[in-house]
């Protein structure tokens, strides 16, 4: 491999990660897509999904390690916090922080593709930059990592509530507040059958107490859901601070 490109990588472990990487081919690889390799077979043999796997894994045992030590819940509520912090959203956010964008190795087709594909891709490669650095440096190194990166947001996911399901949640407030039961209703739809977008407004009664967009009805729906929340949980603390 080009010992530029290697040099590029290593620049990038020490400046924001902290360290140098013993075997730098792992983060290269951490890094790579598998659309990547079916562009450049003869020069290029693997993908990141391998690491993928094993840093999911690595993920959801810190993560759960954290939790149980940290805090005394049921193992539902748990559960749901977890995956809340590792959720694709998460993680996606966590690998646009540290800005590997432009050091992930795409085919010239999933360069141009949906804002969606490229969340996702972020968010595997940040799983697969667990992997790397847990092969590299250890166990310790990589629940460093997470802890930095990941375990950081508990306090907000827990003030804001969107560890819960948001229309549940939406449901309880509304129904505790306003006496009224949630309504969803399409605002607007956009684009071809293959990729539409969605606009949904929630309604209770006939006040518009969120609105989202999604590339499903169903994640435009839990959207508006979560911006309603948002709005009560602000209502309730400005009642709180009168009182």
């Amino acid at each position: 491999m080009d010992p530029n490109i290697k040099a590029e990588y290593q620049a990038f472990a020490r400046e924001k990660l902290g360290f140098e990487f013993n075997d730098i081919e792992l983060l290269i690889t951490a890094l790579t897509h598998r659309s990547y390799v079916n562009e450049h077979k003869k020069s290029t043999k693997e993908h990141n999904e391998r690491l993928e796997f094993l840093g999911d894994a690595v993920l959801e045992l810190v993560s759960s390690d954290f939790l149980y030590r940290e805090y005394n819940e049921p193992e539902g509520i748990m559960t749901a916090w977890r995956s809340a912090l590792v959720r694709t959203e998460s993680i996606g956010a966590a690998g646009e922080e540290l800005g590997y964008e432009s050091l992930v190795r795409l085919s010239k087709g999933e360069k141009h593709g949906s804002s969606r594909a490229h969340a996702s891709i972020l968010a595997d490669c940040f799983e697969a930059v667990i992997g790397a650095i847990y092969l590299d440096q250890g166990y310790d190194a990589a629940r460093d990592f997470i802890a930095k990166h990941i375990l950081v947001k508990i306090d907000k996911i827990l003030e804001d509530g969107s560890w819960r399901d948001p229309k549940s949640y939406l449901q309880e407030l509304a129904q505790h507040n306003d006496g009224a039961t949630p309504v969803y209703k399409v605002l607007g739809e956009e684009g071809p059958d293959h990729d539409k977008t969605f606009t949904i407004g929630v309604y209770v009664g006939k006040q518009l107490k969120g609105q989202g967009t999604g590339h499903s009805k169903q994640e435009a729906e839990g959207k508006a859901a979560a911006e309603a929340v948002k709005g009560y949980l602000k209502l309730q603390g400005k009642k709180q601070k009168t009182r």
